[in-house]
């Protein structure tokens, strides 16, 4: 394999796990944040107010984005690795 179409391919792939992490990433951080303002707003340090709010948030998004993150690898897999795994 040329070191071109490796890098390439490799690049690629890191490009498809920013995008399909995105949308957890970013409400685990919203999440985190909102959380931590509202304890700084009421002096209340609870170790599970700010698990348990973050964990159900995740889920949520995770449940609703699970689609969009199955089609998106399903189309890396079958457009650039198997292409590449037939020609070996």
């Amino acid at each position: 394999m040329d070191d071109v179409i490796f890098f390439d391919t490799l690049r690629q792939g890191l490009w498809v796990a920013v995008a399909v992490s995105t949308p957890i990433l970013t409400v685990a951080l919203v999440a985190g944040l909102v959380v931590g303002l509202f304890q700084a707003l009421t002096s209340i340090q609870e170790m599970t107010l700010t698990f348990v709010p973050k964990l159900a948030a995740i889920l949520a998004v995770f449940w609703v984005s699970m689609s969009f993150m199955t089609q998106t690898l399903t189309t890396y897999f079958i457009d650039r690795l198997i292409p590449l795994m037939e020609g070996m």
